[in-house]
């Protein structure tokens, strides 16, 4: 069974049961109605008999109201009369004896004379002592009222029942709507791959809404992940040609019978290692690239400034060329240690490059960000845009070596950790670039 049909079923069920409920309340208060009507006929009897002369079993007209026509006398002792002729015997009842006694009162009750169903009320004679006089009247007509009232009722229930059943699937068919889309979508996505499929929202905000909602969101983070993906393939692709092609041509060069110039072996060499070099670290930073795209580490308390300290001793020693100038405050930050040191390692890095022989390059580390300041030549401002991209190098840049990634996982690792980084040309010249955290502690 279909989770629409046992939603449907389930629907119709529970309107069934209201309806069901409902008739039979409707029965029961109709019935209270009709035999409240009969009791209180049976009363003004029993006020007729007990206000008029005095009653003489033997003798008398017929009761009008009365059925057969005539009551029923009961003794205290348990003899029961009945007038002369009167063959009809009403049903006996140990409380009518008690009744005549005195022991109980006046009480009414259901029973069948001569296969009639009738109700009876029973009272004591006030002007004779110990006696009870019983009262009948026919339910016949009351019975087949209400027997047609159970018909209508129970016509009337299964009808309802149908209706909800009715409704219940069309009510069931609009409230999974947004299934059915979620599963036609899922199976578009999964027979076709395309990611680009989405589910129509609406203006709901039920949980049904929720769920599409979020859905699409998945699909566009999806679909996000793997355009990045693809481009990442792309110009990973582009960028290792180059350097591929050339070391393919220098070792095809240096295995061949040719006679080279004097120190050109030698020259071929140190550019196979040179080019094995930058390949080696374009890989590196594909490698970092692509974990950076998966979901990020567990998350722990970071000393930003010194990571920064770490950063700066290291690039010193790789660049010897180049003063660095520190201003370290105390930052703690939620992150991962690797990475942000990754990141400002490739921030001091690239203000070195850029930074003439002698340079000085300022680091400032306060309340959660990293400012890095060089003195170079800075960035134009046709680039500022895209120098955090992929792969992107400044026409000024394009002699000098590197794979263009440095920035761009700078970038990652910010956007990790819920921050930002930019870059910004000062008054002064250089370049300054801002690496800011949202996690600081």
């Amino acid at each position: 069974m279909t989770f629409r049909a046992r939603l449907a079923l389930v629907a119709a069920a529970a309107v069934a049961l209201a309806v069901v409920a409902a008739s039979g309340v409707v029965y029961l208060v109709v019935r209270d109605e009709l035999y409240s009507s009969v009791d209180s006929s049976l009363r003004n009897s029993m006020e007729r008999i007990t206000s008029g002369p005095p009653f003489q079993i033997a003798e008398g007209p017929p009761q009008p109201g009365v059925f057969g026509g005539y009551p029923q006398v009961v003794r205290a002792d348990g003899a029961v009369f009945r007038r002369p002729g009167q063959r009809l015997a009403l049903p006996e009842d140990a409380r009518a004896i008690e009744v005549a006694r005195g022991e109980r009162g006046t009480f009414l009750a259901s029973g069948s004379a001569d296969g009639t169903h009738v109700r009876v009320i029973t009272f004591q004679y006030p002007q004779v002592p110990g006696i009870a006089i019983q009262v009948a009247r026919s339910l016949e007509e009351t019975d087949r009222s209400l027997d047609r009232i159970k018909l209508l009722l129970i016509l009337i229930a299964a009808g309802g029942v149908l209706v909800a059943a009715g409704f219940g699937l069309v009510v069931a068919r609009a409230a999974l709507a947004p299934v059915r889309r979620l599963t036609e979508a899922t199976e578009t996505v999964t027979a076709t791959g395309d990611l680009s499929e989405r589910i129509e929202t609406g203006e709901g905000r039920d949980e049904l809404s929720r769920l599409a909602t979020s859905f699409n969101a998945m699909l566009a983070a999806l679909e996000e992940s793997s355009r990045a993906r693809g481009q990442l393939v792309a110009d990973a692709s582009h960028e290792l040609r180059t350097p591929l092609t050339s070391l393919r041509t220098n070792i095809e060069v240096l295995a061949s019978d040719r006679q080279l110039p004097p120190g050109e072996r030698e020259r071929l060499l140190s550019d196979v290692v040179e080019q094995l070099g930058e390949m080696t670290t374009l890989i590196s930073e594909l490698m970092v690239l692509a974990r950076g795209e998966e979901p990020p580490a567990q998350l722990e308390d970071v000393r930003l400034d010194l990571v920064a300290a770490d950063a700066v001793e290291r690039t010193r020693r790789n660049r010897p060329g180049v003063s660095f100038k520190t201003d370290f405050e105390e930052s703690l930050v939620h992150g991962v240690p690797a990475t942000l040191d990754r990141a400002v390692g490739n921030l001091l890095d690239n203000a070195a490059k850029w930074s003439p022989p002698g340079g000085e390059v300022e680091i400032a580390v306060r309340g959660g960000e990293v400012t890095v300041r060089d003195h170079g030549p800075g960035i134009d401002e046709e680039d500022l845009p895209y120098v955090f991209d992929r792969f992107y190098r400044a026409r000024s840049a394009r002699g000098l070596p590197g794979s263009g990634l440095g920035l761009a996982i700078v970038k990652q690792v910010a956007e990790a950790h819920g921050g930002t980084v930019v870059a910004e040309r000062p008054d002064d010249g250089g370049t300054l670039m801002r690496f800011r955290l949202n996690g600081s502690a």
